[in-house]
């Protein structure tokens, strides 16, 4: 493996240990890189509200794709991308949602503003120190989301059968988090057009990677990093398999991929 044009990082179960944080040493390792001109492209599930972090900025360091690619800023025009589920397909699923399951643990994300129907304490398993605003259906209904989720949903297979077609659904975390996102929008498609602004092929992007909303990022880039933690099917699929999020897995590559320079 050679110096690559550009890497892409998941955030959660990757980069991020189980505390959230990031190494110092990874950091540095980064931080190196990209003074060496290597591209770097933090892809994540997660809003934009939510993706600061102690002793990394982000922000400096690369570019930030948000919602599994249906939101980011163009690198050549510094305008923002939604790939929003259009509105009438986005309350069609609400309402499929609920009929499924009355009592379905439902919420919505609209350009970085989080709603739901109900009261929802999602602190804890999205490490989040606030809630979604509890507003009626009616008024999110003339708006495209970016992002529908639901959490414990026990017809998440009924909901990717329905609509895989049509929509983006992807279970993760274990079966817990069931994520509706448009046709459009995913991780590979994000970095498609990153890469078309910089005139670059998927062939020159090293991806690192733990969970099923990274399979098509695996697929299409030339060099592909599952970390030790990963879901199998990831890892069946991946060029390497470093050690866990827990383990410095994305510094221990890093570090191997600079020593060969």
């Amino acid at each position: 493996m050679t110096l690559p044009k550009m890497i892409v990082l998941d955030l959660d179960g990757t980069l991020l240990d189980s505390n959230k944080n990031v190494s110092g040493r990874t950091v540095k390792l980064l931080t190196e890189l990209k003074e060496k001109g290597v591209q770097l492209v933090f892809a994540t599930a997660r809003p934009p509200r939510v993706t600061v972090f102690k002793g990394i900025d982000l922000t400096t360091l690369g570019t930030l794709i948000f919602y599994n690619g249906a939101l980011f800023d163009c690198a050549l025009t510094k305008k923002q991308i939604h790939f929003g589920i259009p509105h009438r397909t986005a309350q069609k699923v609400i309402d499929y949602c609920n009929e499924l399951d009355p009592e379905a643990n439902l919420s919505v994300e609209i350009k970085d503003h989080w709603f739901s129907f109900k009261p929802l304490d999602y602190r804890e398993f999205m490490h989040v120190d606030h809630n979604p605003v509890v507003i009626e259906q009616e008024h999110v209904s003339s708006q495209d989301c970016t992002k529908i989720l639901l959490t414990d949903f026990p017809f998440a297979n009924q909901l990717v059968t329905t609509y895989q077609n049509e929509l983006n659904v992807i279970v993760t975390d274990q079966g817990r988090l069931t994520q509706i996102m448009a046709k459009e929008a995913s991780k590979e498609q994000a970095i498609a057009h990153l890469l078309k602004t910089h005139q670059l092929d998927f062939d020159d992007v090293l991806c690192f990677g733990d969970d099923y909303n990274d399979l098509g990022l695996f697929q299409a880039c030339g060099y592909a990093v599952a970390m030790g933690n990963a879901v199998d099917e990831l890892k069946e699929i991946a060029d390497e398999v470093t050690s866990s999020n827990d383990e410095e897995g994305v510094a221990n590559v890093l570090e191997k991929l600079k020593n060969r320079e």
